[in-house]
């Protein structure tokens, strides 16, 4: 294994590649928190370590504060992104801006890495942090209006409908109440579309987007239909129960129903996957395929409850398997 010296000092940035080098112990796909928690462990172990990733600190990107991570109370996301990048630039971990295409065998126990820029490198283990990508609606009048109005996001994009007279959110989870009360500090009414009664958010959110008061829920209900002129101007919903449908005019349509895995990756790659598309792995982070770890958003592991501190968890475990198998098979080839 190759051997990466500890230097601990905080460079004013992490290093950007623009290539890789030949071989490394551990090559990291992703750049969310389960990655640069695995980045830590690799360096701390002594694994000559590079990070791939598109868009550096995953799914915090889209969030706004940041409340339920220990010892980080009311920070904002941003903020917590550079708190976990400037952790990691203390080990010396670079990272290549760049989207990992396939892994492929190599021989010997290692395995090639082709980044859709068509970087190229070996590596003896690969932790896969690639998370999930945000589920789409499917209904007519989405992508027309995608980007004319339509939102995925709704922490990055509310402060854009400032005084709009009317947006809806589509969910029932925490970034569903979570953009909805922060919509209703922007639009002077918001409509929080959800098809059940119940939802997966936590209470606590809940309660903060019942006691907006420009905030109506519209329950038992979904969305059919986007509509508009050049912009999206209103949506169709249905009432689950009765089948009644109505139009609400509105300026602002904010998709916030959960994410999807990446299965083309995970298929294109030949790892197994669960009934839902997640990567299967077992309690020590591996996966189908020998060398291949994963952690966070993209694995099977406690699916109704993703958090950073599971995805923190999950790429500290995968860094130590990682670890402990190169052990046993550098072991293994010096007999």
């Amino acid at each position: 294994m190759g051997k990466m010296e500890l230097e601990f000092r905080i460079p004013r940035e992490q290093e950007l590649l623009q290539e890789l080098e030949p071989e490394y112990d551990v090559v990291i796909v992703g750049g969310g928190p389960a990655a640069y928690s695995a980045a830590i462990y690799a360096a701390r172990f002594a694994l000559k370590t590079v990070m791939v990733a598109e868009e550096v600190g995953g799914q915090l990107t889209l969030a706004g504060e940041v409340d339920d991570y220990l010892g980080l109370p009311g920070m904002k996301a941003a903020d917590v992104i550079e708190k976990f990048k400037e952790h990691v630039m203390r080990y010396g971990v670079p990272l290549l801006n760049d989207r990992v295409e396939t892994v492929g065998e190599a021989g010997k126990g290692m395995m090639r890495v082709e980044t859709v820029g068509e970087a190229r490198t070996l590596a003896k283990a690969i932790i896969l942090a690639i998370g999930a990508r945000r589920r789409r609606l499917h209904v007519p009048g989405e992508d027309e209006f995608d980007g004319k109005g339509i939102s995925y996001c709704s922490i990055c994009d509310a402060p854009l409908f400032k005084d709009v007279d009317a947006v809806v959110v589509i969910g029932g989870g925490d970034s569903a109440m979570e953009g909805a009360a922060l919509l209703a500090e922007y639009a002077k009414k918001v409509y929080l579309v959800h098809r059940r009664e119940e939802f997966r958010a936590q209470s606590i959110n809940v309660e903060a987007a019942r006691r907006k008061p420009n905030i109506e829920f519209v329950l038992d209900a979904v969305v059919r239909e986007i509509s508009g002129n050049r912009r999206v101007g209103g949506v169709l919903i249905e009432d689950l129960k009765t089948g009644e449908r109505r139009e609400l005019q509105v300026g602002g349509v904010f998709i916030e129903i959960g994410f999807e895995p990446d299965v083309e990756f995970t298929r294109r790659n030949g790892i197994e996957t669960d009934e839902h598309g997640y990567i299967k792995v077992d309690e020590w982070m591996r996966t189908s395929r020998p060398g291949i770890f994963a952690a966070g958003d993209c694995t099977s592991l406690w699916l109704g409850f993703r958090q950073i501190a599971t995805a923190v968890a999950q790429g500290a475990v995968a860094a130590y398997s990682a670890n402990r198998y190169l052990r046993e098979m550098w072991s293994r080839s010096t007999r």
